[in-house]
């Protein structure tokens, strides 16, 4: 950022600070109140109006507008302004924009405006070459302070160089940016696609035709009842065993104690396809919460890896960053994940985020989970894939958003809300039949999300091939009569020098005005 880094330049360029070609400001504090907002009143510009790297450079409208009785306290800023991030998270995304119509803007924003003869996307373009990310400085809240900012370092080309160069990258990246958008808007139907396979699985419609061949499947009614009995006897049999580790005689009517599983309440709940039945979590799993971390748990002997809510995706799992705990040996036999458990995040800001869930392979041996995550381990006859598919599709999130409470922004879940939510039960062959028919189908789905994610990756490299060979003076044949940019910059450091002296003496005129009243 600094002039140290500064290399030769084409003829009649030459290097400038960003702070002798542009006045250098900070956006306003932003309004918290809703009432401080109104349709009808001018545009406040926040961090996510603005594009990254390149895309979105002209900003022309915002979600937010003001209140007029509030805009009049606040700086405006004109057209022509190039904006970027320089505090917060955004900061790390080098989001940029040129307003091309007066705004008021956010204090997480810097605000550059140009001097005569530095055209507002030439700085823009400039900057769109730029990671401010490894200048942030490294806090809890990364910034960019203006000390730096001001020093930044701009290859400057003559006047109507800029021009030619400038013009030239925007028909380029409206190009760009058009197959761009293209990409990005397959790729949001390949999302509605991937949904669409889910919602289709667990009401029935994707194995229509196989039922058809399969008229004498054992209904998954009979599947529950072995289940809920197989769940009694274990219950009983777990029981017995500690009365006779304790050399107790088990008392009379004993059985009694026996808690039924939470039932479905049918009352809203829509028909399934003939063979299928509603159930809960709590009827066909074990559900079991996570270990809370605290000091006494820091690694030390008996250390073992656990899931995080960071480490838990829609439908996958991140352990490129797996934490450890301290664990007492009953603590890993009772918590120790098994191939097939599910995970589900118990809270999230986010009411689409909340009850996002994962498979559990066993991936790695001997792991557990925080008290963040949820676990539930599917009873024998049913598929663990199948349950997976079930909560995350659309139907699986509205259940859970149903009973996900909300304390201060958190959505939360608990194993009580878990265990009552509702399942669509199929029987176990069509459960493989469903399981198999999405693998396939959302395989392919990846594979173009694939596909896509490399064409965008390409697009960006790209545009900052594009940019590199502009700023090299490549870009455009060069004119020789142009006049030089040095050439430009005395002008502009005149200009700003009898700007000051015109303040200066206004200032002195106004002091002399005050003694002369007294």
């Amino acid at each position: 950022m600094s002039g140290a880094t500064r290399r030769p330049l084409s003829p009649g360029w030459c290097w400038a600070s960003l702070d002798d070609l542009a006045n250098l400001l900070a956006g306003n504090p932003a309004p918290q109140r809703k009432e401080q907002f109104e349709e009808s009143g001018p545009p406040f510009v926040r961090v996510q109006d603005m594009g990254r790297l390149g895309t979105g450079m002209r900003l022309a409208d915002t979600k937010d507008h003001l209140a007029e009785n509030v805009a009049k306290d606040l700086r405006l800023f004109p057209v022509g302004s190039v904006l970027f991030t320089k505090s917060g998270a955004s900061t790390l995304l080098n989001q940029r924009a040129v307003l091309q119509r007066p705004m008021y803007v956010v204090s997480h924003i810097a605000i550059a405006i140009p001097e005569n003869g530095i055209l507002s996307e030439w700085l823009y373009y400039w900057l769109c070459t730029m990671d401010f990310s490894h200048y942030a400085h490294a806090t809890t809240l990364p910034s960019l302070p203006f000390s730096k900012i001001k020093q930044i370092a701009v290859p400057v080309a003559p006047g109507a160089e800029q021009t030619r160069i400038s013009d030239t990258l925007d028909e380029l990246f409206s190009n760009l940016n058009a197959g761009v958008a293209a990409l990005e808007r397959a790729r949001d139907r390949l999302k509605l696609y991937r949904a669409s396979v889910l919602k289709a699985a667990v009401e029935g419609a994707l194995t229509a035709d196989w039922r058809e061949q399969h008229p004498d499947v054992e209904p998954a009614d009979e599947l529950l009842k072995r289940i809920l009995v197989e769940r009694r006897r274990r219950w009983e049999q777990d029981h017995l065993c500690k009365f006779e580790e304790k050399g107790k005689t088990p008392p009379k009517n004993w059985k009694a104690k026996y808690k039924e599983p939470v039932a479905p309440d049918a009352a809203g709940l829509p028909p399934l396809p003939e063979g299928w039945c509603w159930t809960t979590f709590d009827q066909i799993g074990d559900t079991q919460g996570g270990l809370q971390k605290s000091p006494a748990r820091t690694p030390k002997r008996s250390h073992y890896p656990y899931l995080g809510v960071a480490n838990v995706h829609r439908g996958s799992l991140d352990l490129s960053n797996l934490r450890r705990f301290e664990l007492m040996p009953e603590e890993l036999k009772k918590l120790r994940l098994a191939p097939g458990d599910i995970l589900v995040v118990e809270g999230n800001g986010s009411r689409t985020e909340i009850g996002r869930c994962a498979l559990w392979l066993g991936e790695i041996d001997n792991c557990v989970h925080q008290n963040h995550i949820i676990r539930v381990r599917p009873s024998e006859g049913l598929i663990p894939r199948y349950m997976d598919i079930f909560l995350n599709s659309p139907a699986g999130q509205i259940a859970i958003q149903n009973v996900a409470s909300s304390t201060s922004g958190l959505y939360t879940l608990s194993i009580s809300k878990i265990k009552r939510l509702p399942l669509a039960l199929p029987p176990t062959t069509e459960q493989e039949a469903i399981v198999a028919s999405v693998q396939a189908q959302l395989s392919v789905i990846e594979q173009l999300e694939a596909d896509i994610d490399a064409k965008l990756q390409s697009a960006y490299a790209l545009r900052q091939a594009i940019l590199k060979h502009a700023f090299t003076g490549k870009l455009v044949p060069q004119d020789p009569d142009d006049e030089p940019a040095s050439e430009l910059l005395k002008r502009i450091a005149a200009e700003r020098k009898a700007r000051v002296q015109e303040a200066a003496a206004a200032k002195r005129k106004r002091a002399a005005s005050r003694r002369g009243r007294k």
